[in-house]
């Protein structure tokens, strides 16, 4: 098959998924919104500038240690930079759609993939028309982007008009994406953004990990609720003066720095930057406890792949999360913003070691069942055929 994929190229997720089809022998072709030399076996790649990229690009290489305090795309002018984005970011699409038409008219590829609605999905329905259009919803599209703005409003309800195909990570967002107007006619299919867990990468360790270790791996976005989560290490420090916390995507960050100075937890607290995918598996196998805590979400891939791992989750109670967590069960769902009930929900953790058991026997099971990446890409090698009518 030739595959257009319409994607952030330094996306673990977006690249775990897209390997799969380059490793099976697909012509892969790459227009990336953002800068990037990503470890594939492409056809052809071309970046595709969006909702100023271009700036974020420039200014952030990749695992920056470090940012200016009040750079604009800093951790203490995130709410700043996403409100722009989301009333600017889609006058910028026309210009990059012409763009993006180009290399469909020269490539021809039998299916292209926009990996989620802002913006990559709005820029392959401004160009669509060549080829079937296929469109993956992430996390929060429909329920922090798509009502932000009138403009983008206008483009996710644009884009799922268009779109021939729509995939998303939870059952709530096919919900959600009927609501703002796909097709009841048309095609869904529901697994990880990622494709699945790899096993190789992701497994339990032999014996459960010794000590008291918290990983935060949610890194700084407009729906992690950092300054709560924060908040409530002094409050899990009172009880469990043993507890750490490990914190990806953090390292260096001015905002960060400050509330760690001034709650006094710097003893406890180790601030990382971006892991690969084989680090973060060994930081969850170490693990006892992982926290997820954002008021928006699809099924975020670390938080999956610490159930692989083992850890006991402690998640943001979220309809999509609930897809996968019951809570006393297999996790325990709190209210992010409330730092009292992150402290309560991690200190649980914490204490109870048949819990934890429980909960990773269940999630190593759910895991398998529901999440298995080799099960996961079949799945959508046979809704790309679908879409396509190819031969597989």
């Amino acid at each position: 098959m030739k595959l257009l994929f319409v994607a952030d190229g330094r996306s673990p997720t977006a690249l775990n998924w897209m390997r799969y089809f380059a490793e099976r022998g697909d012509e892969v072709f790459l227009a990336s919104t953002f800068a990037c030399q990503p470890d594939l076996a492409l056809s052809a790649y071309e970046f595709l500038p969006v909702a100023f990229s271009s700036v974020k690009s420039a200014g952030q290489a990749p695992n920056q240690p470090a940012r200016r305090k009040g750079a604009l795309w800093g951790a203490s002018t995130l709410r700043l930079r996403t409100v722009i984005r989301q009333w600017l970011g889609p006058l910028t699409i026309p210009g990059s759609a012409a763009r993006l038409r180009g290399m469909i008219q020269r490539f021809q590829p039998d299916l292209v993939h926009a990996m989620r609605i802002p913006y990559e999905g709005m820029l392959a329905a401004e160009a669509a028309g060549l080829a079937p259009l296929l469109v993956s919803v992430w996390g929060n599209d429909f329920t922090l982007h798509a009502p932000s703005t009138p403009l983008m409003c206008h483009y996710t309800e644009w884009t799922l008009n268009v779109a021939d195909g729509l995939h998303a990570d939870c059952l709530r967002d096919i919900r959600l994406g009927k609501q703002w107007g796909f097709s009841t006619r048309k095609p869904t299919l529901v697994i990880p953004g990622s494709g699945g867990i790899r096993a190789d990468l992701f497994s339990p360790a032999g014996s459960p990990a010794a000590g008291s270790l918290v990983v935060n791996p949610r890194g700084f976005r407009a729906y992690v609720c950092n300054e709560a989560f924060f908040q409530a290490i002094p409050l899990v420090l009172k009880e469990r003066p043993d507890a750490r916390f490990a914190c990806t995507g953090m390292m260096g960050e001015a905002q960060v720095l400050d509330w760690v100075e001034k709650l006094g937890i710097g003893h406890a607290v180790e601030l990382l930057p971006q892991r690969s995918q084989a680090e973060l598996a060994d930081l969850f196998r170490s693990a006892q406890v992982v926290v997820s805590p954002t008021t928006h979400d699809g099924t975020p891939n670390s938080l999956l792949e610490a159930l692989a791992c083992g850890c006991f989750p402690v998640a943001g109670d979220l309809d999509s999360i609930r897809e996968w967590i019951i809570p006393g069960r297999n996790g325990l769902l709190v209210d992010a913003t409330d730092p009292a009930a992150l402290a309560a929900a991690i200190l649980r953790g914490l204490n109870e070691p048949a819990l934890r058991e429980q909960a990773a026997q269940l999630n190593t099971a759910i895991i398998t069942e529901r999440a298995d990446y080799a099960r996961g890409m079949q799945r959508a090698l046979e809704f790309y055929q679908r879409l396509t009518n190819s031969t597989i």
